[in-house]
C-alpha cells in the first residue's frame, strides 16, 4: 500500500542510522502504529551516517512504501550528533522527536513525552531510570558526565541521552548553533528553554553494536569540555601561580639554609627532578592551549557540519538551502 505524505506534520521524528539496518522496518512500524493510534500526523527522517550495512537500501524501501518517511545519506561518517543536526535541519513538525534507531529507545514512549510537553514544556527528555546497557557503558557514561559537570560547572543527569521531544521554537533556535563540536542534549540544555523529564522504559540492545568504544568516549569528553568551557585554561593558570609560589618559598628556604645554617645545598638530583617536573607541566599546558587553538582553527574554516550525498523524499531546493546556511544565520 502506497501512503501519501502529510504536508504539515504535527510531529517530526529524527533518527540517526548507523549499523542497524535490520531493525529499521520494525522501528518504522512501531512509530507509525503509535502515532496513528493517537491520530497524530507525522514525518520520519532517517539520516544514514555512512552505515557499513544495507541501511540506505532499507530506508529507500520504506520511502517507497510511505512518503511520510524521508531519507538522508551522508557522504561519509560525520558522527551521531552531526547526523542528528542534518535531520533537524529538515524538520517541518510542530514537535520534533529525536531518538536512536536501535530500539533501545521504545517508540511507544513518544506519547509519554508528547503528553508531558502539552503541560507547557518546550522540551521533554526521556529519562532511562533503569538502563539496560553494559556495565562498561553505564560506568563510562557516569564518569563522562561527572568530569563534564566539573569542568563546565553544570549538573547533568547521566540517565538522559538523545531521546526527547522539542517544540518547533526550540529546534529553530538549535539550527543557529553551527559549531563543529556537537552534542545534541547539551546544546538543548544550554539554550535554557522550559524543560522536564519523564521516566521511560529502556530496552537491551538487540540490533547492532555500539560504536562508542573507550577511545571515542574519551574524545567525546575532551571535545565536549573544550567546546563548552574554558575552565581547563583557568585551572592551568592557577596551578602555574601555585607552582611559582611554591618555588619562591622553597628558594627562600634554601637561601636560609645556606646563609644562616651553613649547610651545603645538594643540587643535582633536586635540579633534575624540578626540570623534568616543570617541563612536563609546560608540555601539558601547551597541549591544553593547543586544543583550544585547534578548536578555533576548526571553526574559522567554516566548513559544513555535514555533507549530503543523497536525499529522498525532500524538496531538493530546500535541502541545498539548508546545507548552505551560514553558521551565524537565522532561520
Amino acid at each position: 500500500m502506497f501512503i501519501m505524505k502529510h504536508s504539515n506534520p504535527h510531529i517530526s521524528v529524527v533518527t540517526p542510522v548507523y549499523g542497524c539496518g535490520d531493525c529499521l522496518i520494525q522501528l518504522y512500524s512501531r512509530i507509525k502504529d503509535t502515532l496513528e493510534q493517537h491520530s497524530l500526523s507525522f514525518e520520519m527522517i532517517m539520516v544514514e551516517d555512512n552505515s557499513p550495512d544495507q541501511s540506505w537500501e532499507v530506508i529507500q524501501q520504506l520511502i517507497h512504501k510511505d512518503q511520510r518517511v524521508k531519507g538522508i545519506s551522508l557522504a561519509r561518517n560525520f558522527g551521531q550528533h552531526a547526523a542528528i543536526t542534518a535531520g533537524l535541519d529538515q524538520t517541518n513538525g510542530d514537535w520534533v522527536v529525536v531518538m536512536d534507531c536501535d530500539l533501545q529507545d521504545q517508540p511507544e514512549e513518544i506519547i509519554k513525552l508528547y503528553e508531558k510537553a502539552q503541560e507547557g514544556y518546550d522540551v521533554v527528555f526521556a529519562r532511562r531510570h533503569i538502563r539496560h546497557d553494559s556495565f562498561f557503558k553505564k560506568m563510562s557514561s557516569k564518569l563522562f558526565y561527572k568530569v563534564y559537570d566539573y569542568f563546565t560547572e553544570n549538573k547533568t543527569d547521566p540517565a538522559i541521552a538523545n531521546f526527547s521531544i522539542s517544540s518547533r521554537k526550540v529546534i529553530q533556535n538549535f539550527r543557529q548553533l553551527r559549531e563543529q563540536s556537537r552534542n545534541f542534549p547539551l546544546f538543548i540544555k544550554w539554550m535554557g528553554f522550559h524543560s522536564a523529564s519523564v521516566n521511560v522504559k529502556h530496552k537491551e540492545r538487540e540490533y547492532g553494536v555500539s560504536s562508542y568504544n573507550l577511545s571515542k568516549l574519551m574524545n567525546l569528553a575532551i571535545e565536549g569540555i573544550v567546546s563548552q568551557s574554558n575552565k581547563p585554561l583557568r585551572l592551568s593558570i592557577k596551578f602555574g601561580f601555585l607552582l611559582s609560589f611554591g618555588a619562591v618559598i622553597y628558594g627562600l628556604y634554601l637561601m636560609y639554609q645556606y646563609f644562616f645554617m651553613f649547610e651545603p645545598v645538594p643540587g643535582w638530583t633536586s635540579m633534575m627532578v624540578s626540570i623534568y617536573f616543570i617541563g612536563g607541566l609546560l608540555f601539558a599546558n601547551l597541549g591544553i592551549l593547543g586544543l583550544y587553538i585547534g578548536k578555533v582553527f576548526d571553526e574559522v574554516k567554516n566548513r559544513p557540519i555535514y555533507i549530503i550525498q543523497e536525499s529522498v523524499g525532500f524538496d531538493e531546493n530546500n535541502v541545498k538551502k539548508t546545507m548552505n546556511r551560514p553558521k551565524t544565520g537565522s532561520n
